[in-house]
């Protein structure tokens, strides 16, 4: 059973041939996970940020209301209108 010097080195070739294969597909998994967690992180924040858009749409339209005038006018100036009783609580 003499194996040939020629076909030791195709089998030595091969097998570290495949295992080089093997170790760039390892690799290019790992990228490729690390890109989607990437990409889930982006979508997050798109999402995120449609929400704030909508939400300064929403406050957008009701800027010109009378309630929203009203209720800007107590809250922050501390106006309120004629003749309305107001109770202030001496506790806090």
């Amino acid at each position: 059973m003499k194996i040939s010097y020629k076909k030791l080195i195709k089998k030595i070739i091969l097998i570290a041939l495949a295992i080089y294969i093997i170790g760039i597909f390892i690799s290019q998994q790992k990228t490729l996970n690390a890109y989607s967690k990437e990409i889930k992180n982006y979508e997050n924040q798109i999402e995120d940020q449609q929400e704030a858009q909508q939400s300064l749409e929403e406050m957008k339209e009701n800027v010109n209301s009378p309630e929203y005038i009203e209720q800007i006018a107590r809250e922050k100036l501390g106006m309120y209108l004629p003749n309305e009783k107001v109770y202030i609580d001496i506790t806090k």
